[in-house]
């Protein structure tokens, strides 16, 4: 069993900044990668970002690449994700997940088994 604890998000205006962080314990993957993805009210789910906690590659859609960054700290098992030039199309429910490794594929791709509870991000204009 793993659990994730996500926290940090809020209510910013857009241009503004946020740092999620997603604590994770329990049964994990030796080798896993980790995600954050988000869902907006009417929406899908959205991957946005994920990383391969072994060698650190990271993964980013489209949507965000320049804006988010995600990163580790092995010590902590914690993942963050830093959101910077923040757009109201980015209010969402935030989500982390932990899965296996990418086995060549990306880690936006792999069916995530352990999923946190979220944090909302809010955007205004």
């Amino acid at each position: 069993q793993v659990q994730l604890a996500e926290s940090g998000g809020g209510s910013v205006q857009a241009g503004g900044s946020l740092r999620l962080s997603c604590e994770a314990s329990g049964d994990m993957y030796s080798s896993s990668c980790m995600g954050w993805f988000r869902q907006a009210p009417g929406k899908g789910r959205e991957g946005v970002a994920a990383i391969y906690t072994t060698g650190g590659t990271t993964y980013y859609a489209d949507s965000v690449k320049g804006r988010f960054t995600i990163s580790q700290d092995n010590a902590r098992n914690t993942v963050y994700l830093q959101m910077n030039s923040l757009k109201p199309e980015d209010t969402a429910m935030y989500y982390c997940a932990e899965g296996p490794p990418p086995y060549g594929g990306s880690c936006l791709t792999i069916p995530y088994g352990n999923w946190g509870q979220g944090t909302q991000v809010t955007v205004s204009s």
